[in-house]
């Protein structure tokens, strides 16, 4: 029986905005409607989404104390929604809650922390998230923080991962706590492997040869991240999946979306705000996207290389603006399994791409830690 995880949704960003999960969040440009929102209780059901893990994401741009705060805000939003809503959704921390949710018809909300922001060079602060339920940590986001550089700067901090980070990499083993390389840079990436006795995850990342972006991962960081036992979780952002689509005016758009969003939120009742905003939805949207069918292009890229034991899906739902063609929010997921079985992959290697690596990796991560 398939598990299907998505290892990477921004949807505590949408709850935090006012989203009810419990009802099919509406769409539109007026108050009390959200303009881009692909995850809501009654979607992943449709979808056949068993668990995902709700990304607890702060901005590097924010203080230290901001971030802190903006990471509870997150939580205590996902803790509301799950209590709201005990007949859709049970928290896990392990796979084996989760396959017991399953069970009893649940679909599992697990959290990761995206960026490493809110413990504030505190390792108490890492130890209580863990307690809150936070079983992945993305050591950075957009910028260079405490732990390590980000892939995204130019101008990088500390050449990899910070002596702090060294802490950090260390208490994360120690916790049974995954460490998630996406979004850090290259020299990050190789001292995180360096460090790390437990296998790292990429929960939300695809394949530089495949698409050049620098958020993507070379084949030699895919072998070395499968030889450490680890998984890389494929990203839905259509910018991550293809060149030609990265290369057109999206980057603008997005700024253009984010500032009218921004201002939109601030005033809902601002009629000129929502025609800005609604406009900047439909000329993202005009830009030609690439299919579903390259997200499988990513997967099968991953298993040509180390086999498919290291490959799952992070699909960045809610933390990006568009998305693949035919994979317009999580209720249609299960297109992506439906084109591994025309592609000849057996139902056991579905099973493992659909979850099982990413539970085994959990599992290994755990081990490790009990053992020390």
């Amino acid at each position: 029986m398939i598990f299907l995880l998505d290892s990477h949704c921004d949807s505590p960003l949408m709850l935090v905005k006012g989203a009810d999960f419990g009802q099919t969040v509406q769409q539109g440009y007026t108050p009390g409607k959200f303009p881009v929102t692909h995850v809501d209780f009654a979607k992943m059901k449709k979808g056949g989404v068993n668990g995902s893990f709700f990304a607890i994401y702060t901005s590097n741009s924010l203080s230290p104390d901001e971030s802190t705060r903006r990471a509870f805000e997150l939580i205590s939003g996902v803790y509301d929604a799950v209590e709201q809503n005990p007949d859709k959704v049970a928290f896990a921390t392990t796979p084996a809650q989760a396959k017991r949710n399953k069970k009893n018809g649940l679909i599992s909300i697990f959290l990761g922390m995206e960026n490493g922001d809110p413990i504030q060079k505190d390792l108490s602060m890492l130890r209580m998230f863990y307690r809150l339920g936070v079983r992945y940590l993305t050591l950075t986001h957009a910028g260079n923080n405490e732990i390590c550089d980000s892939c995204a700067p130019k101008e990088k901090r500390w050449g990899g991962v910070s002596p702090f980070g060294k802490e950090v990499i260390e208490e994360c083993n120690r916790l049974g706590m995954l460490i998630d390389v996406s979004h850090i840079s290259d020299d990050s990436f190789w001292d995180v492997l360096k460090y790390s006795k437990a296998p790292v995850v990429a929960t939300h990342s695809c394949c530089r040869a495949l698409a050049s972006h620098s958020r993507n991962m070379s084949d030699e960081m895919i072998v070395a991240l499968a030889d450490k036992g680890g998984v890389i979780q494929i990203n839905f952002y259509p910018a991550f999946l293809d060149n030609e689509y990265a290369a057109s005016e999206i980057w603008d758009l997005e700024d253009i979306f984010e500032l009218a969003d921004k201002a939109w939120q601030k005033d809902k009742s601002n009629v000129e705000l929502q025609q800005q905003l609604e406009k900047s939805v439909i000329d993202m949207n005009a830009i030609k996207k690439p299919s579903y069918k390259r997200v499988v292009d990513h997967i099968d890229h991953v298993v040509s290389l180390v086999g498919v034991k290291h490959v799952g899906l992070g699909s960045d739902f809610d933390g990006i603006n568009t998305t693949p063609k035919g994979l317009e929010d999580i209720s249609k997921i299960q297109r992506i399994i439906i084109e591994l079985r025309r592609r000849g992959y057996k139902e056991h290697e579905i099973k493992a791409i659909a979850g099982g690596n990413f539970f085994r990796v959990m599992d290994a991560v755990q081990r490790f830690a009990d053992e020390e």
